[in-house]
């Protein structure tokens, strides 16, 4: 397969993720540029990476002006963009309008119209558009879903999200455009997204209705810090998801439930990467578990490598991503339907059609 040259935009705090993925896919990935509206970030982003490599002879440019890291560097072939997410749609679209591959963080865009935007531009241009819901990569994850595939859980009826999670004044303090409709969203977007995306997964996809309640109850922003949604899937299984960023003192857990007339599973862990429940009819629960449990540094896994990975692949063998623009706007259909269902106080019917995180202002 051909080596590939990449990109990052955006040094911020997930960054050091996708460098570190990109050091472990060294075989088929380069780093060739970072950029950031804050050059000093972007000059400890290229040094990073050059010291984790060990590839102190190698050159990583540095830019403020992403556009002109385009300009001035044809020999780029994936764009990395980890920004705050306000900016991942006109970034995303950018750069695929100039024939680069992207991967974009979470959430793909804070509109169902900009998500619809790049999809459809990645297709004109004949580039690939992935999304960074890493946790799909996890092992628990990969063995569950399978189940799913393989009809293991008979009739799927319900499964539950929960995201029990604390963040205090000085998280938002650090960065304000946390916690703001244009920017980032509220917990469900931010925090929420990754296991909403893998209830969705797992509950079949097609959704009919959304209602939801959100609430501001303790921290100084726009969006909610704590949130309830009640999804109603076309397969007929229900949905329910609770996500918090207010419990005390700290965080408690991040889990996934799946139910079906056959099995039940749940996974837990710091970010879905533990097998806690596995049950079938005459299956070993505790051996089932025992070449599963990764242990992992944050909530942030160990996902960015197979995901860059899997890019690599798609781009070499012109495939479709493993987690395309297509299966991201999903997760974040769910979401701001749930803000609409908020904004109306009535469920919200699908196909969603032109809502933004944004119209929660008006």
């Amino acid at each position: 397969m051909r080596k590939l040259n990449f990109s990052i935009v955006g040094c911020g705090r997930i960054s050091y993720k996708h460098v570190d993925a990109l050091i472990k896919n060294s075989d088929l990935a380069n780093l060739v540029a970072t950029c950031d509206v804050n050059l000093d970030r972007a000059k400890a982003k290229s040094e990073e990476y050059l010291i984790k490599s060990g590839k102190l002879n190698h050159n990583v440019n540095v830019y403020d002006d992403y556009k002109k890291m385009l300009d001035e560097q044809p020999d780029i072939d994936v764009v990395i963009i980890a920004t705050e997410s306000g900016y991942h749609a006109d970034i995303a679209i950018n750069c695929m309008n100039k024939y680069k591959h992207v991967i974009v963080e979470k959430p793909m865009a804070m509109s169902i119209e900009d998500a619809e935007k790049m999809i459809e531009v990645a297709k004109e241009k004949n580039v690939k558009l992935s999304v960074a819901h890493q946790n799909r990569f996890n092992k628990p994850i990969q063995k569950l879903r399978c189940a799913v595939e393989n009809n293991k859980l008979g009739r799927i009826m319900n499964g539950t999200a929960r995201v029990l999670w604390r963040r205090d004044d000085n998280y938002y303090k650090q960065a304000p455009w946390r916690g703001t409709w244009d920017l980032d969203g509220g917990t469900l977007m931010n925090q929420c997204i990754h296991n909403i995306d893998l209830l969705q997964w797992m509950l079949g996809g097609e959704v009919e209705r959304v209602y939801a309640e959100t609430e501001t109850f303790r921290n100084p922003i726009e969006g909610e810090d704590f949130g309830a949604i009640l999804v109603r899937f076309k397969s007929g299984a229900i949905g329910i998801i609770e996500g918090s960023a207010v419990v005390y003192p700290k965080n408690l857990e991040e889990t996934l439930s799946v139910f079906g007339s056959d099995g039940t599973v749940v996974i837990g862990g710091l970010a879905v990467n533990e097998l806690k429940t596995w049950r079938f009819e005459g299956e070993d629960e505790e051996e089932a578990k025992s070449d599963l449990q990764v242990e992992i540094e944050n909530v942030y896994g160990e996902g960015h490598t197979p995901l860059i990975r899997d890019v690599i692949e798609a781009i070499n063998n012109d495939r479709k991503p493993y987690i395309s623009g297509e299966d991201a706007i999903i997760p974040l259909s769910i979401i701001l339907a749930a803000y609409k269902s908020k904004k109306t106080g009535v469920p919200i019917e699908f196909p969603l059609k032109n809502f933004s995180s944004a119209d929660m202002k008006k």
